[in-house]
């Protein structure tokens, strides 16, 4: 009923101007193949690949499908018969394939799933197939599929094959390939097909999009933003620009923080007569607040406004992060009011953000109403939001309300607790000069296993200033150095500033010579010891800051000129004692 055929057999393609012909190598005959599969290739010596297993009926006996393997790329393929069952063509049996997922890189070779594709990666086509179906819109069809399957192989292949037939596929189908190519690595095959689009000028501003993006990953931003500017240079290329395009590029520029490429496109959209979408202000105003362009931004978000386009919660909530860092908190707190009342649900960092600038700008009252919104819409307040209040509190100068909100936080979560709270309320203490309420925040602080910095010390030394304990202040001084913590300038200050109060004469020279020179410290203690009417301790002092090349400030040169000016001459006596002035001759 049938056998197995295993022929070895070799064809010479001769090239021709009205075509080609091949021969077969057992036979003298020539066939001569018609003009429309002609090649602009030069062809050479090709080997003929036959099945191996090819099963066949009794009363039947036809010659296999003829599939060519040439070096240039280009196979002719003819037909098989009916009663042939033959390995499947290049574009593959569509209704037999089990996974549409996974690409087709190699016929007959399991793709292994751990093998990723990098942008190295070239597709060489070694086969393209004759086509005797030359309708474009059916071939169109069918890269189409192909390319939506991930058959990269086959859909390259009937894409060179119609290429060398002198076929133009779809701007659909082309956009599809190119889109396969890509999404799966093959960036070089992919800009052959994008050349092959822009001679033949079937691109759209999708098919731009699609290869600057590609650009800009293979090759970097920069890249991409080139190739941007050499296309826009060219009026062809430039009326297939669309809003899209734009958007994709302004997006490429985000991802590295190229705001100025960013802005240079937002003008050139406005001035090619391109109006732009939500998305693309969207990109901006996000692209500006995260570059720290807040006035872009701003422009960007009026200019949204200008054109009727609304805002989403998004770019609301950016806008809001951007008066807050530049102090309008008036605007923020417009835009706020803008949100709730268009049904939007701001995020707990636009109301962190909102506190905070609130906070800065002393508006107490309108901070703790936002605070209320807050917890009203199911927000947990978190540290960012206690310390903005505190901050409120302590700008506003109310330091015994900003003590009882850090304690009413301690009771009710104290897990929230960090060392910003603590030291909000070491400040507060720090004023109110409650020396010992700072002690036990210190405490408390140390006890808590977190890391207590040199400025919580200084706040502690600073309330202890304030409160005339210069004892006090030199034990946390000393505690502060057990406890390997390094002193700074103002904790220096801060101590001898309260030892002459407390005349501690000696101390402050022993701090003088154990800090680094430094010339504020100097003058901090001269001016205290010329006050105190220490003058000879000043000088002293005054001298020992020239020699280590310190300079002294106005202040401290001027109270020094008094210091060190000459005694005054002594004055005559207002009564002439003098008897040569009394005349003895004189009468009375």
């Amino acid at each position: 009923m049938g056998e197995v055929l295993k022929p070895s057999l070799s064809l010479m393609l001769i090239s021709a101007s009205s075509g080609f012909r091949y021969r077969h190598s057992n036979q003298p005959l020539y066939y001569d193949v018609p003009k429309t599969c002609s090649s602009t290739h030069n062809l050479s010596l090709v080997s003929m690949w036959v099945p191996s297993v090819i099963r066949m009926k009794a009363k039947s006996m036809s010659v296999p499908n003829v599939v060519l393997g040439v070096q240039s790329g280009l196979v002719c393929e003819k037909e098989e018969d009916s009663l042939v069952e033959q390995i499947l063509p290049p574009w593959g049996d569509l209704a037999i394939d089990k996974d549409p997922v996974q690409p087709e890189i190699e016929p007959g070779v399991a793709v292994r799933p751990e093998v990723t594709l990098n942008w190295k990666d070239v597709l060489n086509v070694d086969r393209v197939s004759f086509l005797e179906e030359v309708d474009e819109e059916t071939l169109s069809k069918r890269i189409l599929v192909l390319s939506r399957t991930n058959k990269i192989r086959s859909a390259l292949e009937l894409f060179t094959s119609m290429e060398l037939s002198g076929l133009v596929p779809s701007v659909h189908a082309c956009n599809s390939l190119l889109s396969c190519l890509l999404r799966n690595g093959f960036f070089d095959n992919g800009l052959r097909v994008f050349e092959f689009m822009k001679r033949k000028k079937l691109t759209t501003g999708h098919s731009y999009s699609l290869i600057l993006k590609a650009v800009s990953d293979a090759r970097g931003c920069d890249s991409a933003i080139e190739m941007f500017w050499a296309m826009e240079g060219e009026s062809g290329v430039r009326d297939g620009f669309d809003t899209v395009v734009y958007n994709t590029m302004i997006s490429v520029c985000g991802k590295v923080n190229n705001w100025r490429e960013t802005e240079r496109l937002w003008r050139d959209i406005k001035e090619n007569g391109h109006t732009g979408t939500q998305v693309t202000y969207c990109l901006l105003v996000s692209i500006f607040v995260r570059c720290g362009e807040h006035e872009l931004a701003l422009d960007a978000y009026n200019e949204m406004i200008e054109n009727k386009f609304q805002p989403g919660n998004d770019t609301m909530q950016a806008i809001i992060g951007a008066c807050s860092k530049d102090g309008k908190w008036d605007l923020a707190l417009n835009i706020f009011q803008n949100m709730l009342d268009s049904g939007l649900k701001p995020n707990r960092i636009a109301f962190n953000a909102l506190i905070n600038s609130l906070g800065k700008a002393a508006e107490v009252e309108l901070a703790f109403r936002v605070y209320n919104i807050m917890k009203s819409m199911d927000h947990s307040p978190d540290p960012y939001t206690w310390k903005a209040l505190l901050s409120a509190l302590y700008r506003a100068n109310r330091h015994d309300d900003a003590i009882k909100l850090f304690e009413s936080i301690k009771r009710s979560r104290g897990s929230q607790l960090n060392l910003h709270l603590y030291n909000m309320a070491l400040m507060s203490c720090s004023k109110l000069g409650l020396w010992d309420k700072s002690l036990q925040l210190l405490w408390q602080l140390e006890a808590s296993e977190l890391s207590v910095s040199t400025a919580s010390y200084n706040l502690v030394i600073s309330a202890c200033e304030m409160a005339r304990k210069p004892e006090v202040a030199l034990q946390v001084y000393e505690h502060m150095v057990h406890q390997k913590c390094t002193p700074d300038t103002f904790t220096h200050l801060s101590l001898i500033r309260s030892c002459i109060w407390g005349s501690f004469w000696e101390e402050v020279e022993e701090i003088l010579n154990h800090a680094a020179p430094d010339a504020s410290l100097y003058n901090a203690a001269i001016q205290g010891m010329s006050f105190r009417g220490k003058t000879e301790v000043a000088k002293k002092l005054y001298t020992n800051m020239r020699k280590s090349g310190l300079r002294p400030d106005g202040k401290t040169r001027a109270v020094m000129l008094q210091n060190l000016r000459r005694p005054r001459k002594k004055q005559p006596s207002r009564y002439r004692t003098s008897r040569s002035k009394l005349s003895p001759n004189r009468r009375y």
